[in-house]
């Protein structure tokens, strides 16, 4: 096998070692009738491998269908599939193939597979082991031999567990597992395919090729490239039409990338189970903490202000903004009320009643508290917690275990 030649005919970029990988494994499969699983992020060039696996098979010369899941109705999915009778619903005015009859003796690539109602997932999955299905409005089953490859860019396990995808038909689909790697653990073909880019480019609008100076290389080689390929290409396509300068510098490029920050901050990242708990839920437990923290130092601020000025014609307007910050610390209002009135009495008679206190916060203790709360409410039963803390079970279950929670209540 000649992967440079694979790369050549099917016009991939790269040399990284994932990248290879996964077009090796791709040709590997390609002369067996092996159902295929193709996994990885948006953007990322998932829909090049099921052409590999189809041209280096030996139903090379039979029809080739590639379907997207998501962007087909539910109410019409089954009968784009597997066809459908006259009159088996409105509109059905006439008899009409699926994709799985087109495709007999051929390969069909359903991408956004995870996106197929339950319903559909359970005619699909009669389809892969026996090759029997029946069209929508008929009991007549009919017999296809198509090879079935399918493409995720979302964690099917997860979805498993959310009871939005057939565990029996996640296995059937991933008899041979092909990853597609994201850009950012590709760094090494990241500027291969902007010279790619901007050479296509070139010629296309009939303009000088675009170059990059060090400074916006090391940029664009370290920019984590959320929506990979696709990403880097409609940034070489802006770059390309709009600039007038041909040599793009470091200030022009961070345009052009947004959410481009130098000096990268810490991240909560998701875990391997990508669970929302772990970000959205505790990203919002910081922002509101940082808020109590700034309201703390406000009232500091404005307590120090009257206790070393009590006599300050702005007091009132202080003593005020304090009670809004504060309302449940009368007594010491009442006390500096006092002060203020008493001016002949010394600062050191007047006692300061109230501490504020900046409380210890920590997210790990308040995630802890919150699935001690859930486990309590619905007696231990791990299902209804995970719903009410909006995880799901495989998580609560990671995250007990993590915490030694005593889960028997």
């Amino acid at each position: 096998m000649d992967i440079n030649s694979i790369k050549r005919r099917f016009g991939i970029i790269g040399d990284s070692p994932a990248l290879n990988r996964a077009i090796e494994v791709a040709y590997r499969v390609a002369p067996t009738d092996l159902s295929v699983l193709i996994s990885g992020e948006s953007g990322t060039g998932k829909e090049v491998f099921p052409k590999i696996i189809h041209q280096y098979s030996a139903r090379k010369h039979g029809p080739y269908i590639a379907v997207n899941c998501g962007a087909i109705p539910e109410g019409t999915i089954d009968s784009e599939l597997f066809g459908h009778e006259k009159g088996s619903f409105t509109g059905a005015y006439e008899s009409r193939k699926g994709y799985f009859e087109v495709a007999d003796k051929g390969t069909i690539f359903l991408d956004e597979v995870s996106e197929l109602p339950l319903s559909t997932q359970v005619r699909l999955l009669r389809v892969l082991e026996s090759g029997e299905y029946i069209r929508v409005g008929s009991s007549k089953v009919h017999k296809t031999d198509v090879r079935v490859i399918a493409a995720t860019n979302v964690n099917i396990l997860d979805a498993i567990a959310e009871n939005k995808f057939r565990e029996d038909l996640y296995y059937r689909l991933n008899t041979v597992p092909v990853v597609v790697s994201p850009l950012r653990e590709r760094k090494e073909d990241i500027l291969m395919l902007f010279k790619k880019f901007s050479l296509d480019f070139a010629e296309r609008y009939r303009m000088p090729q675009i170059k990059l100076t060090d400074e916006a290389l090391n940029i664009l080689e370290n920019f984590e490239w959320p929506g990979n390929v696709r990403q880097l290409k409609n940034v070489t396509e802006q770059l390309s039409i709009i600039e007038k300068k041909r040599e793009i510098d470091a200030e022009t490029l961070r345009r052009y990338l947004p959410d481009y920050m130098e000096n990268k901050l810490p991240a909560i990242m998701k875990g391997e189970e990508g669970s929302t708990f772990a970000s959205d839920r505790e990203i919002l437990y910081k922002i509101l903490f940082d808020m109590k923290n700034d309201m703390s130092d406000l009232k500091k601020l404005v307590y120090d202000i009257i206790r070393k000025n009590p006599n300050d014609e702005d007091y009132e307007d202080h003593t005020r903004l304090l009670k809004r910050l504060n309302p449940s610390s009368d007594h010491f209002y009442a006390q500096r009320e006092n002060a203020h009135e008493m001016k002949h009495h010394s600062k050191s008679e007047i006692e300061d009643t109230e501490e504020l206190v900046d409380e210890p916060l920590s997210l790990q203790e308040k995630e802890i508290e919150m699935i001690k709360k859930a486990l309590q409410k619905y007696n231990g039963r791990r299902k209804l917690a995970a719903d009410e803390l909006g995880i799901s079970e495989r998580t609560l279950y990671r995250k007990i275990k993590q915490y030694n929670i005593d889960d028997k209540v």
